[in-house]
């Protein structure tokens, strides 16, 4: 008999109020929850996997490789027709991305979870489970990489960020809008993904790829102390279309020089970066000093990328070329 296999990790959705801490920490097994949804026909062949207990901001990559080979392990058995992690959601959109670039399978790999804990009025916990799970089992969902499924919406890891910090309707895909909606529990796709690019990864990871905002009159002290920490790569999410103070340079040309993969994104809520601008610090200038164009990835989603390149011994030319993708 087919089953959907749930991977625990924590977050909100396992939370509830302590009376004497004054604050929400975690509190409710994965049994807990999943007994909320005894008597429905479609969540009879759950198979549970308790990963960790961990609030969203406790994940790093490690637990992301770990999550990882979790998933794999069950989607290659033929019983499992697709995978829902529940998740914290700070960092929900890191571990989606890093799934969908690491999971070979084409069934549904969906993560979910709470932004209201088990303790608050209208608590989205259950809601948010039944229609991942109700994702998983849909035929449509087969090949569309890894989905976020949040208040009724589907999106992919490709396109989704949270925008918001409280808001049920926090994750959006900002420039495309999702995939689709779960309606009185029916799944409906009004479109597929922008792009779904299958990489050659190796599920392995490093520590040495890192990310900064750059700002109005901002210096290299920030690169400097990275290369003296040993960075193999440098997200910067630079001003408008991909451009930097020009007080910057010197730094970025030290650690393009020491082989340092340094790579542009926007700090725009949407848009791509370009070498438009040919002025000092502009993308063109920087583009010519060698460093990448991250495309319309956001800050976060690059560095995932990026570390997973650098761990594969990639080399510089093909980062460049993977970020045109």
């Amino acid at each position: 008999m087919s089953k959907v296999a749930l991977i625990f990790t924590g977050g909100t959705i396992a939370m509830k109020v302590d009376k004497e801490l004054h604050g929400a920490i975690p509190s409710l097994s994965p049994n807990e929850i999943i007994g909320a949804l005894s008597g429905i026909d479609e969540f009879q062949n759950l198979e549970v996997y308790d990963f960790s207990r961990k609030p969203s901001p406790s994940i790093t990559p490690r637990d992301m490789k770990e999550i990882a080979d979790v998933v794999e392990d069950f989607l290659k058995r033929d019983d499992i027709l697709g995978a829902v992690i529940i998740h914290g959601t700070d960092v929900l959109e890191e571990t989606a991305f890093y799934m969908n670039s690491v999971i070979k399978s084409k069934k549904p790999v969906v993560l979910t979870g709470s932004m209201k804990n088990a303790s608050e009025l209208g608590y989205d916990g259950l809601t948010n489970l039944v229609s991942s799970v109700k994702v998983c089992l849909s035929f449509y969902s087969i090949g569309k990489g890894t989905l976020v499924v949040m208040n009724d919406t589907i999106n992919s890891a490709t396109e989704v960020t949270k925008t918001h910090t409280m808001s049920l309707d926090t994750f959006k895909s900002v420039e495309f809008g999702p995939l689709g909606i779960i309606d009185h529990g029916e799944v409906i796709y009004y479109r597929d993904v922008t792009h779904h690019e299958v990489y050659d990864f190796k599920n392995q990871v490093n520590d040495d790829t890192y990310l900064f905002k750059v700002y109005a009159g901002m210096d290299g002290h920030f690169i400097d102390y990275l290369m003296s920490r040993g960075a193999k790569g440098i997200v910067l999410e630079s001003l408008g279309r991909g451009n930097v103070p020009p007080m910057m340079l010197d730094s970025i040309n030290k650690a393009i020089e020491k082989g340092i993969h340094v790579v542009l994104v926007s700090r725009c809520y949407s848009g791509r970066v370009l070498d438009t601008y040919a002025y000092v610090g502009g993308g063109k200038d920087l583009t010519n000093r060698g460093c990448i164009l991250g495309g319309n990835f956001n800050g976060q989603k690059a560095r995932i990328l990026l570390m997973l390149a650098i761990s594969n011994n990639y080399s510089h030319k093909k980062i460049a070329n993977l970020f045109k993708l």
